[in-house]
This record gives structure tokens, sequence and C-alpha cells, in this order.
């Protein structure tokens, strides 16, 4: 019988646990007041009938901006980011929807923006429950947002207040100065709009009279429609007026209604138009404007998508391509930790052939539907909004936590300090043993979920081209792609002659086991630098918590029991370990701003939309590296090609400006960026030369590849 594991690292784990415990009660607590760089934040109070169900009460949100630097309106417009809030409030409290103030245009180059300078408010209104009795409330609030002046800096403030039953006032002035920003809704206004020649013509009935022979401005909510930077036609006939407002290049939605925002002059507040559209629309992109340097899909690609990608000619190289790629995912070093899970299987069950069948059609399964559920979350989320490219899973901290804490359990499991077994209980162990093909489909989620950001390298035309198809084209590609990752397997478990290349059971099994341990821990290092990169070193500290209290718990739950009494007390401590290290990371986790990480390589610069179209204007040639501190291929670029003296003094000889746009963390405008590109994963490699279509390299570019492209400009 083999003998309990010993734990040599308990008193270890114990010390870690009291160390992040201290660590836990010198962060500072949230006030209602912070400087974030080039701004101070405020979180303000008015409830002048005071907290009582059914009166008026308001929260808000005070930016006071640095001079010259701007923060960004609903829609922000060609580049930017609109300001987020997620409140914590108590049990019935409910805040609403920002009522926006009305916004101004921000002109930057060829772009045009909308936003707020100086002094902003964005007013809140807060919800009293019916059974609210009196007494203190707490708020809290979490307020991101861009702050842009000639650059763009992501910034935050953890703001709360304690507000009082009592009436609040104090800030009665910037409240109803807010109010009379906030675009009117006027009765009897009529607004319809149509689509003609590649413009959204709008009519409108009920304006004031005031705006009659006014230079007028249209402020969109929808920011995937209209060429915000376009002139805006205007004409009046009568008491109607008709705006042509051109439809963009890049145009991503075609909505059967719009909401908008009408001014005169720069005079707020605007007026609200909300209207129904009639008339067909053009495919997205098709829509021509004189903005001829704007950023347009790649003329060439090192791999580029069909023509037509809903031909069922052109379609099967794309479906044979990504059978490819996914059998060629088993060679990427973010996959061999889960994939020696496999193998190690494999071995364990030698000649039991049944048994290797029916696991290798549990893993193909289970590789194919997370592809496929995976491909229609993300197809989902897009089409309610969000702005998301392939991988988006690995830009959520918290599932990188996740996966490094499972990593480190199993890298326990597999060096002999946690026997899982131990720990379940017997119904579930019978359950387990009935239906043993259950570890094997979980095998194949597991290896999906870390394998997806790394199809890049094979797939990253034909995956974009996929995503921009019908869902079932596109579920389709996915499909395939996981039939191509799991064939290797699924092929060693049908064919005998595969099979017995297979090594048999023995005593070597257990070193291999232990020796499998060590990539699952290298596994856990690289998902803690791309989290640092992500969040910071407060979330990395906040993960380590939580894998000493997993792994505290999982040692508790591993002691035998005398009885059914002493079974729960383990339960309950190993819970309570492990929720009380939660509550405390879990707001580094939850509170990762989104934007690119700090660009420290000599000779790079952050990427922004505004860098790329000034320096396009001033006729300098351009390189971006998409990139992501999770993608092990744009990671083995940078520190390769990237990263060669040679090429380096190439790039400076022909005055090519280096920009480096890091995916780390949701960006939503690099990943409009990556889609404008015909790409929905990174790594891309964009080549800007003046108002010609952008450049694309191969996934995986040589210094050659690099100079033949850079051997296409002119001489500096």
């Amino acid at each position: 019988m083999r003998a309990e594991p010993r734990h040599p690292a308990r008193w270890l784990g114990s010390l870690l646990l009291v160390l992040a415990l201290l660590f836990h009660a010198s962060w500072a607590r949230a006030a209602s007041a912070a400087a974030t760089g080039h701004a101070r934040a405020e979180l303000l109070v008015h409830a002048p009938a005071g907290l009582t169900p059914g009166a008026e009460a308001w929260l808000g949100l005070r930016i006071l901006h640095d001079p010259h630097w701007h923060t960004y309106w609903l829609n922000p417009g060609d580049s930017g980011l609109p300001t987020t809030l997620a409140w914590t409030l108590p049990a019935g409290f409910a805040a609403g929807d920002i009522a926006w103030p009305t916004p101004k245009q921000l002109p930057l180059g060829p772009l045009m923006n909308y936003g707020y300078e100086g002094d902003l408010l964005l007013p809140v209104r807060l919800t009293v429950p019916a059974g609210y009795r009196g007494g203190p409330v707490v708020v809290k609030l979490r307020a991101d947002f861009l702050i842009c002046e000639e650059v763009c800096i992501p910034e935050f403030a953890e703001l709360d207040t304690e507000l009082a039953p009592a009436p609040a006032s104090a800030h009665a002035a910037l409240f109803q100065r807010a109010f009379d920003a906030a675009p009117v809704a006027l009765p009897g206004l009529q607004a319809a709009a149509r689509i003609e020649n590649n413009a959204l013509v709008i009519e409108a009935a009920g304006l004031p009279p005031a705006y009659r022979g006014q230079p007028l401005q249209l402020f969109p909510a929808n920011g995937a429609v209209l060429d915000h930077a376009a002139p805006l036609a205007q004409e009046w006939q009568g008491e109607r007026l008709l705006l042509r407002a051109p439809l963009s290049p890049q145009r991503s939605d075609s909505p059967a209604s719009m909401a908008a925002v009408i001014t005169a002059g720069q005079r707020a507040p605007g007026i609200a138009l909300s209207f129904a559209i009639a008339g067909a629309w053009p495919q997205p992109g098709a829509a021509a404007t004189a903005a001829a340097g704007a950023v347009a899909a790649p003329a060439a690609s090192a791999a580029p998508a069909p023509a037509d990608a809903g031909a069922a000619g052109p379609w099967l190289p794309v479906l044979a391509f990504a059978f490819l790629g996914g059998a060629l995912l088993n060679l990427m070093p973010c996959v061999f930790p889960v994939l020696s899970l496999k193998v190690l299987g494999f071995a364990q069950h030698g000649g039991a052939r049944k048994r290797i069948v029916a696991g290798g059609f549990a893993y193909t399964g289970g590789v194919i539907a997370s592809f496929v559920l995976l491909a229609a979350l993300l197809l989902a989320l897009r089409a309610s909004g969000e702005r998301l490219g392939w991988g988006f899973q690995l830009q959520s901290p918290p599932f990188v936590a996740a996966l490094a804490i499972l990593f480190t359990l199993i890298g326990f499991n597999l060096a002999g300090l946690v026997e899982f077994r131990h720990m379940l209980p017997g119904r579930l162990l019978n359950a387990r043993a009935r239906h043993p093909v259950l570890d094997d489909f979980l095998t194949g989620v597991l290896a999906v979920a870390v394998a997806s950001p790394c199809t890049a390298p094979f797939m990253g035309a034909a995956l974009g081209a996929a995503l921009a198809q019908p869902a079932p084209q596109a579920l389709a590609v996915f499909a395939v792609l996981g039939a191509g990752m799991a064939a290797p397997y699924l092929a060693a478990s049908l064919f005998p002659a595969l099979a017995r290349l297979l090594p048999r059971p023995g005593p070597w099994m257990l070193r291999f086991k232990t020796l499998m341990a060590f990539p699952m821990f290298a596994t856990v290092v690289w998902l803690l630098w791309v989290l640092g990169q992500q969040a910071g070193a407060d979330a990395m500290a906040a993960v380590l918590g939580l894998i000493v209290a997993a792994a505290f718990g999982t040692w508790l739950l591993g002691i035998p029991a005398r009885s059914q009494t002493g079974r729960l007390a383990g339960i309950g401590a190993a819970l309570f370990a492990i929720a009380a290290t939660a509550t405390w990371a879990w707001p580094a986790l939850e509170y990762a701003h989104a934007g690119q990480a700090k660009v420290e390589t000599a000779g790079w610069q952050a990427w922004s939309p505004q860098a790329v179209a000034q320096a396009r204007q001033e006729g300098r040639p351009v390189f971006v590296d998409f990139t992501a501190a999770w993608c092990v291929t744009c990671q083995y670029n940078k520190r390769t090609t990237l990263a060669d003296p040679g090429l380096m003094a190439d790039f400076r000889a022909r005055g090519v400006l280096l920009l480096r746009a890091d995916w780390t963390r949701r960006d939503a405008s690099i990943t409009q960026a990556l889609k404008e590109l015909g790409r929905s994963g990174v790594p891309v490699y964009a080549l800007y030369n003046g108002a010609q279509p952008p450049a694309l390299l191969s996934e995986l570019p040589s210094v050659d590849e690099v100079r033949r492209a850079l051997s296409t400009l002119p001489a500096s």
C-alpha cells in the first residue's frame, strides 16, 4: 500500500498566509476624492429631500481635468473609451445609467472625437428602496476612464462615501449645471432617417427657430456607423431640417434605429433625437469617403482570407487550414502542460483498448465542444456591443488567476503532495469510477482554455475571416479547429499500430508523473507574469495568497477524519480559509482596469490611433506590433526578430515610428484596430506607409521578411 504523501510545505504555507494577511492590513482605504494622475476625481451626493423612498437622490462622479486633457462621451468618436462606473451599494439600493451632459467635438488631425474638458460632473440617479428605514448608507465606486492630451492614459479612481438620511444639497449648483447641460427632449420634435448614396439622411421637424442658419453638430450615440470627421451637410426646407452624414468606411453596424444629440455650435444643452432608419444598408466597409488615408483593410497578407468565404469552393481551404492549425497547436508551449496529462493517461491505461478508445472520443468531444462554445460566446458578446477578440478569456484577471490556482493544484497532485481522491466523497468517487471518460472530456476543455490564444501563428487570417461570417460558418471553422487539435490523440486511440508505440505501464510512471509537475509550475509562473502585466503587483500578491489558501484547504481536506464531525470541521475550515482570502484578493482582480501596459523597450512607444494618424499625416512610416503578455508567439518574436540590433538600426535609418499595441488587458481601441486589419487575435505586425493601405507581415516574421517590407519605403 502506498504511504500517505508527506507535506513538507506546511510551515511555509502558514507563513505565506500570515504575510499575505499582514500585506492586506497595509492597504489604504478608498476616499471620496482622489488624484488619478492627470485629473482629480470626487464622489458627490445630491439628495435635497434626504434618503426617502421615491424622493430625488443623485450620485455623481466629478472629474477635474488637468489643462488640455480630456475624457470621452458615451460614443467617444474615432478613438477613445467612455467613462465606466461600477457601484457597490447596500441591498435594495440601485444606481441608474449616467446622465451624460452634451459633449463637445475634440478634433485631432483627421480624427473627430467627442468628450469633455475642464470641470465635469456625471450624474447618476440613486433609487432608495421602499424598505429603507434610515441609518447611514455606504456607497463605493470604481470609475475607469481614458484621459488624453497628445497621449492617452487609462486612469481609475476607487471612491467611497457615507450617505446620511438627512437632506444633502451642498453640491446643488454643480448638479444643476450638469442637469442643465444634459440633452433635452423637445415635445413635438419628429425625426426620421434613410440610407441614401452611402450616407445617412436625417429629416427633423420641430427644432427651435434659433437653430436655423447656425452651424449644426451631430453626436451619434452609436459609434460604429458614421464618419465622425466628415463634413455634415445641412439644408433647411422651411421648418424641416435635412442632415446628410456620410457612412464610415469602417462601419460595423446596420441598426434599425439610432439616437443622437444635435447642437447649434458648441452651445449646450443639445437636443436629443431618436429616429428609425429606412432603406437598405450597403455592405460594411463599402462607403466611400474623402478620408483616403484612413486605416483600410489590408490589400495583402502573409495568409490572406478567401475573397468569398461564403462560397463552397473557397471555404474548403479555410476548413483545411483550420484542421492543420489545430493539429499544430499541440506543439505550442502553452498547451504542453495540459497535453502531458493526456500522455500520462494513455500510459496508465496501457493495453485497455476500450478505455483508450472511449477516452480518445471523450477528449475529442471536450476539445470540439469547448472551441465551439468559446466561439459562440465571443460572437454573442460581439453582437451585444462588446469589442473582443479571440483569446479574450486570458484578458480577464479573474480567469488568469483561476487557471494559476488550478495548475498549481494539478502540479501538487502530480508531485504527490496532494491526493484528490482522499478529498472526494465516496459518492463522487463511485460516480467517477462509473464514468471515467469524464476526466478525458474535462482534459479537452482545459486544453482549449489555454490553447485558444496560441492559434494566431497558424490561424490569424482564417479566424479573422471566420468571425466576420454568419454564425454557422464561423462555428464550423472552430469545430474543425478543435477536431484538428484532438486528431493525433483520437488516431492513437483508434489504431492499434499507433497504440503499440505508447509506453507500457511500469515503475517509470511514478517518476514521469512527478516530472510532469514541473511544466505545471512553469505555467503558473507564466500566468502570474501575465497577471502582473494586466493588473500589477497587487494582483500577483492576491493570487499568491489564493494559491496558499487553496493549498492549505486541499491539505486540510486530505487529512483522514475519524468521524463525520471531524470531516465537516475540515471542510468548514478549508472553505473559510479560501473564502477569507478570496474576499481580500477579489478587489485587486475585479478592479484591474483596461488599457495598455507600460511600454519599456527602448525605441518603442505605446500605440494609439492618434499616434498612427498623426505620423501618417506627416508622411512618416509606422510599424505596429500588436502583442499581448499571454501570447507566447508574441514574446518569442519580441525577443528574437524584433530585438535584432541590425533590424533596429534599419528602422532608425528609415525614420520608422515603432509602436507597440499591448492587448494583454481588454482595450476596445486595439480590438477595433485588429478588426479593421481583418484579424481577431495577436500577434499582428502592420507597416503603414503614408496613405497606402497597411502591409501585414506573417505572424512569425523573420528579420529578412521585415527588411523586405522596409525596402518598399522611400529612403529617409
